[in-house]
């Protein structure tokens, strides 16, 4: 039997939605960040692909990372600002013991000036909040990701409750030529 697991990578908090490849009980996965730490008992390979992936230094708040595993086969997925960390994260995955193959479906956004303005907009909104960056901006990679692509942004990650979501999706709308927010932030536990 096959082990099916997917991972997004976005900080240190227990990722809701996640379950065993074998328990038909559960939901199906969910997209998961690698900054999200996932259940106690999980795999070996899934903890070494999210740890190296998490380490790629080019890795910041504007990129979305995520794998499946599926025996010794890694899929990457996600979306990233920067080129170099679709290869980079192909590279430091292919070398992890225990994986055979790479599938390399991460996403380069386009490069735009406007997007990059969102960006840094979004950014400050969010992590210039006095409540929301005591609690979320001090990490080393902080676990609420803004993904813009075409001036659409969208949020991935992982807040402590449904208060903090709703204020970040609060201040997401209040930044100027954004033509629409997702708000995907999961709150932990649910």
């Amino acid at each position: 039997m096959k082990k099916l697991a997917l991972v997004l990578l976005a900080g240190a908090l227990a990722a809701p939605g996640v379950f065993a490849a074998n328990d038909q009980t559960s939901q199906p996965p969910q997209h998961m960040d690698p900054y999200v730490q996932g259940p106690a008992n999980e795999a070996h390979l899934i903890r070494e692909v999210r740890h190296q992936l998490v380490m790629l230094p080019y890795y910041t708040i504007f990129d979305d990372l995520g794998f499946r595993v599926d025996g010794g086969t890694v899929t990457l997925m996600g979306q990233v600002t920067n080129p170099v960390l679709k290869s980079d994260a192909q590279n430091v995955v292919k070398r992890v013991e225990g994986v055979t193959n790479v599938v390399n479906n991460i996403e380069v956004l386009p490069v735009s000036p406007m997007d990059w303005q969102i960006r840094r907009a979004m950014a400050r909104k969010i992590y210039g909040d006095p409540v929301l960056a005591t609690r979320y901006g001090f990490q080393a990679l902080p676990s609420i990701h803004i993904i813009v692509k075409n001036g659409h942004v969208r949020l991935e990650g992982v807040v402590a409750n449904q208060m903090d979501k709703q204020i970040v999706g609060t201040q997401a709308n209040t930044v100027p030529n954004v033509f629409s927010v997702d708000n995907n932030l999961q709150v932990e536990g649910k």
